[in-house]
């Protein structure tokens, strides 16, 4: 391993933990992912009644139209809500979600032109029941030298979600890395900030419950370098957001990016599932 690719192990290991706990306060927050309650597709409710929520939720061409009387306790923009309103996909961060129910946030999904509505409750069950993210310790052999190699232009495959659905997934190149002598690949897409993200599997994530991981997980290198070249830093694989609740659509792995061998490191599984 390149004696340059990474700080000495106890800043790494420090760095590591210090990630780990991060990680761990992002999940607990009250609009972490455990949080979430509910996803509802408005295709589903042709009425515009979301079951245990109130308002009248209808999708409307490039929007969601809500109704909301007094007796809905409903709240837009911190202020109390009544009537009729416009509003498009949130997409900052979920306590900005712009409609309150309570201290809850109902957030509005939008999905290869359908409309849905999230219930985060700060009360859900899954935040009482968690007790912590099964992680191995951080180890430098997982952290490998890896490229970039960007595709012509951005391509699209369909993959299953974690709801069943089939859906889009934009991928724009490819993450080469070796382990143990042997070349592999992940299809990956460029998010906004220039980092990497890649949905993964291996063999340590049987989907028939004999694994001892999540069945799938994310990777999130940070942006390449000009000549491509990527650090690989496998302690830091994550679980997707359905690992915490059910309710996340999460793209499963394309096609290419089960890998065959076992990643025993990083996130592995939620304790108290």
């Amino acid at each position: 391993m390149d004696a340059e690719l990474q700080p000495p192990v106890d800043d790494a290991v420090r760095h590591w933990r210090a990630w780990h706990e991060r990680r761990v306060a992002v999940v607990t927050g009250p609009y972490g992912p455990l949080a979430l309650t509910g996803t509802y597709w408005l295709d589903d409710h042709p009425d515009g009644r979301i079951p245990g929520l109130p308002g009248r939720w209808t999708g409307d061409g490039d929007a969601v139209l809500l109704t909301a009387a007094p007796e809905d306790r409903l709240t837009l923009d911190g202020a109390p809500f009544t009537g009729r309103t416009r509003l498009t996909a949130d997409h900052g961060p979920v306590d900005d979600a712009r409609v309150g129910y309570g201290g809850r946030r109902l957030v509005v999904l939008a999905r290869e032109g359908l409309w849905a509505v999230r219930d985060f409750d700060p009360d859900a069950p899954a935040r009482r029941a968690f007790a912590g993210i099964e992680a191995t310790p951080y180890d430098p052999r997982w952290v490998l030298p890896g490229r970039f190699r960007p595709y012509p232009e951005r391509t699209g495959v369909r993959v299953e979600n974690a709801d069943g659905r089939e859906r889009g997934l934009g991928l724009d190149g490819e993450i080469v890395f070796g382990l143990d002598g042997t070349e592999h690949t992940l299809r990956a897409a460029v998010e906004a900030d220039g980092s990497l993200w890649a949905v993964f599997g291996d063999t340590t994530g049987d989907p028939t419950g004999g694994g001892t991981s999540y069945p799938f997980r994310f990777l999130r290198p940070r942006p390449p370098a000009a000549d491509g070249s990527v650090t690989v830093d496998l302690n830091r694989a994550l679980l997707p957001p359905c690992a915490f609740a059910d309710h996340f659509i999460c793209p499963l792995p394309p096609p290419g990016n089960t890998l065959p061998v076992a990643i025993a490191a990083g996130e592995r599984r939620v304790c108290g599932r």
